[in-house]
């Protein structure tokens, strides 16, 4: 795990957008993260909008259609949008109320996105998920979407990094996972009730 500085501004609360490779594990350490602050008024996990039914499986999202995120887009009902892999993906703008009372919310975003969250929110803190390429290729594989070899190319042309002048701390979840989700809950944890 790199670190960077997590704190928060004591006038409102952080966004922590979760960002990392498919495979990654990103879902299941906020599905981690969320169950230890389960019960907790001052933490939100953001339910994103997806161009993509709510039935296809993965995250908790509201699935709405392109016509339906164009208008919602129009109206500015998110906080920061990003089309990507064919889809839309929407932060609703109510995120900020929960930021205004001091709140830790917390989004699965993109690293693609990143500038449109670093103009949207500040404080923002970016955790960096990511697994050794052979560790994302085998999970990967064991999703029966593509082959081992289309995997292996399009790990080969991405980084597991993230570029850009962002708070980031990046967590490597290719061992236990009970020990990455303590990771994060670690970082998470003195961001909630500061305020």
């Amino acid at each position: 795990m790199s670190r960077a500085t997590a704190t928060q501004d004591q006038s409102r609360g952080t966004l922590v957008v979760v960002v990392g490779p498919s495979g990654a594990g990103k879902d299941t350490l906020i599905g981690r993260s969320m169950e230890q602050f389960a019960g907790r008024e001052d933490v939100h996990l953001v339910r994103r909008v997806i161009t993509r039914p709510e039935d296809a499986g993965g995250e908790d999202h509201r699935g709405v259609t392109a016509e339906e995120f164009a208008a919602m887009r129009a109206t500015g009902a998110f906080a920061v949008d990003w089309d990507a892999h064919g889809l839309s993906y929407g932060i609703p703008a109510c995120v900020h109320e929960k930021l205004a009372l001091g709140h830790l919310v917390i989004a699965n975003g993109s690293r693609s996105a990143l500038p449109l969250f670093a103009s949207a929110f500040d404080p923002l803190l970016v955790i960096n998920i990511f697994a050794q390429p052979d560790v994302l290729a085998r999970r990967l594989e064991l999703r029966g979407r593509e082959s081992r070899e289309d995997i292996l190319a399009r790990l080969a042309r991405g980084s597991l990094q993230v570029d850009g002048p962002f708070n980031v701390i990046s967590i490597d979840n290719s061992g236990e996972v009970d020990e990455a989700a303590r990771m994060l809950i670690d970082i998470l944890e003195p961001l909630i009730g500061c305020n």
